[in-house]
């Protein structure tokens, strides 16, 4: 059971009883899934299996990569606790172990745009933050369960591209004309019409008047803005179909303060 350096934490790997071995869910984690547990359980090769990935912090010994499988491995022995070889970690915060969470690849289940952030956030990330406090600055959360509600960001991934690329201004511009519009309707946050009305207001950010946008986007259901998108096919790129929706719900009939077709 040899000491091996990693970056500025050192790990050993060693034997663990998984009964002392605690998932952090009110934190960082993500919820436990026993579909998936019962799937590695049913292939389970114990040759290739990669050992749980645990932080000892305050005497504790928490599983920051693995908990599906260390499930897996408790049925396979009957439901009963066993040792299982781990790669346990020394030196490491909460935010640290969190901060890994969020990068892990290979075996490991993709995270959810929800599950990376929120543990993002948790480890003190500056541009996940920044995220976090725009949209909550305007009277939006995320969502991090992506269940939809109102006044909740689902679309995490999205919004956070839409936030990274047009900036903090941008959208937090675009976001609440949304909230104005349809007081924080499920459907008013779904990804397309937040796309589509973020990219309408960053392209004619120094023409349109927001409230003639905010008084004709309320006059209608915002799934009609979804629903003539799809209608669209793949008449248009999908980063245009929708802000081409929310293009012509501003204009309606007038000629008089319509704006120019620009894409």
């Amino acid at each position: 059971m040899s000491t091996v350096g990693y970056d500025k934490f050192t790990y050993r790997k060693m034997p663990i009883n998984s009964k002392l071995l605690e998932v952090p869910r009110n934190s960082y984690q993500r919820p436990f899934k026993p579909r998936r547990a019962d799937k590695i359980a049913a292939t389970f090769d114990e040759r290739i299996a990669n050992e749980p990935k645990v932080s000892f912090r305050e005497g504790h010994y928490f599983v920051f990569d693995g908990q599906h499988t260390i499930a897996a491995r408790r049925r396979l022995n009957g439901g009963k606790d066993l040792f299982i070889m781990c790669k346990v970690f020394y030196g490491m915060t909460e935010a640290e172990e969190a901060a890994l969470f969020a990068q892990q690849t290979g075996t490991s289940a993709r995270l959810t745009p929800g599950e990376k952030i929120r543990a993002e956030i948790i480890s003190g990330d500056e541009k996940a933050l920044a995220f976090l406090n725009a949209t909550e600055e305007i009277g939006l959360h995320l969502d991090y369960a992506q269940s939809r509600g109102r006044n909740r960001i689902a679309c995490i991934g999205t919004a956070r591209s839409e936030f990274e690329q047009v900036g903090v201004a941008i959208y937090k511009e675009a976001l609440l004309l949304v909230l104005e519009a349809w007081d924080g309707d499920p459907h008013s946050l779904r990804a397309e019409i937040v796309q589509g009305v973020i990219r309408f207001v960053q392209l004619y950010h120094e023409e349109y008047n927001p409230r003639r946008l905010v008084n004709h986007l309320r006059r209608i259901d915002p799934l009609m803005i979804y629903r003539e998108g799809q209608a669209m096919g793949n008449n248009m790129g999908a980063d245009k179909k929708y802000m081409y929706q929310v293009y012509r719900v501003y204009n309606g009939s007038s000629k008089k303060y319509a704006l120019p077709l620009k894409f």
